[in-house]
């Protein structure tokens, strides 16, 4: 039962999706700002190659240095996400054409490529990566074993951030001010909110979800880094985003719908079943959705239709109040 080709597809879901929902929450808080980051798919691939240097240079105990790995990539995705940050909100820059930008500086041509190359990475398995928390024998419960109890501590922690996000953005003050920040600046700023400071701040938490979104792939999905390793899922992540109407817990459910897309072709070969072009429209399906996505969510009157922030992408100059 537990290997049928539904559970499996399933629990692999799960698995790839987790990346994709690191990153569409940390988009979500991004965008709940005001702020369009366009460059998560860069700092994804900076947070998977610094994640991946961590555990093969420092030495520690394996799960002291996971810890430490995943904290790296998430110190180095808002790091990234800080250039973003500084480029549109203080300098009022293009928010579509800082994102690509960093997407080109720190993509799979770029920087992450350049530190992966220059720290001599590739070719190498993960020394220390992150397994499944629970014994093979509570794995191989029927059905419930391999989806809920296969999975590593990423997994668990990113059902968490979830929860987390929803009461932050639902139930606390900040939480409020934030989404008053990415409606109305101007008013948010009349009641005394600091419109600038909550998009730094929401910005760099973005990329630092980004930055552990990139290291959940080199440290779980697969241990080692190649180069362009996430292979796109920046982009889904943003589309994500607006599929989910901006609402947290429609991104796991998002998420993991197209992480099993993702696992559909790979498990349908393994199994020896060829059904041509299916096996290329599964492939391919994440990315055009993505493109439908964001074509139908470049006109304002679709955006304001699917509940986007009234803001969103548009700087706030306090003296145009």
């Amino acid at each position: 039962m537990n290997h049928s080709l539904a559970v499996v597809v399933i629990a692999s879901g799960v698995a790839y999706g987790t990346p994709l929902l690191y990153a569409a929450l940390g988009e979500l808080l991004t965008e709940r700002s005001g702020v369009l980051n366009l460059g998560v798919e860069g700092m994804m691939l900076i947070g998977a190659v610094m994640g991946f240097w961590t555990v093969q240079r420092v030495h520690a105990g394996s799960g002291a240095i996971l810890v430490v790995a995943i904290g790296v990539a998430a110190l180095a995705g808002a790091l990234t996400a800080a250039i973003h940050a500084f480029l549109v909100i203080t300098l009022r820059a293009s928010q579509i054409v800082s994102g690509l930008a960093l997407t080109i500086f720190a993509g799979a041509a770029g920087l992450s490529s350049y530190l992966g190359n220059d720290f001599n990475l590739g070719d190498n398995p993960a020394r220390h990566q992150f397994h499944a928390v629970f014994p093979a024998s509570v794995q191989r419960w029927p059905i419930v074993g391999p989806i809920v109890f296969g999975q590593n501590v990423l997994v668990y922690v990113s059902w968490a951030c979830v929860v987390a996000v929803w009461l932050y953005l639902t139930r606390t003050r900040p939480g409020l001010n934030v989404r008053a920040v990415g409606d109305s600046p101007a008013a948010a700023d009349a009641m005394g909110i600091d419109v600038a400071a909550y998009r730094y701040a929401h910005t760099l938490v973005g990329g630092a979800f980004a930055g552990v979104a990139g290291a959940t792939f080199t440290l779980a999905i697969t241990p080692q880094w190649v180069d362009g390793i996430t292979g796109g899922a920046g982009w889904i992540a943003i589309a994500l985003v607006i599929f989910a109407f901006w609402r947290p817990e429609l991104c796991l459910v998002g998420a993991y719908f197209f992480g099993a897309l993702q696992a559909l072709s790979p498990e349908l070969q393994a199994r020896g079943i060829h059904i041509g072009p299916t096996e290329l429209w599964a492939n391919s399906l994440p990315y055009l959705m993505t493109i439908v996505v964001l074509v139908l969510v470049s006109a304002s009157s679709t955006r304001r239709w699917l509940g986007a922030p009234a803001a969103l992408g548009l700087p706030y100059v306090r003296e145009e109040r």
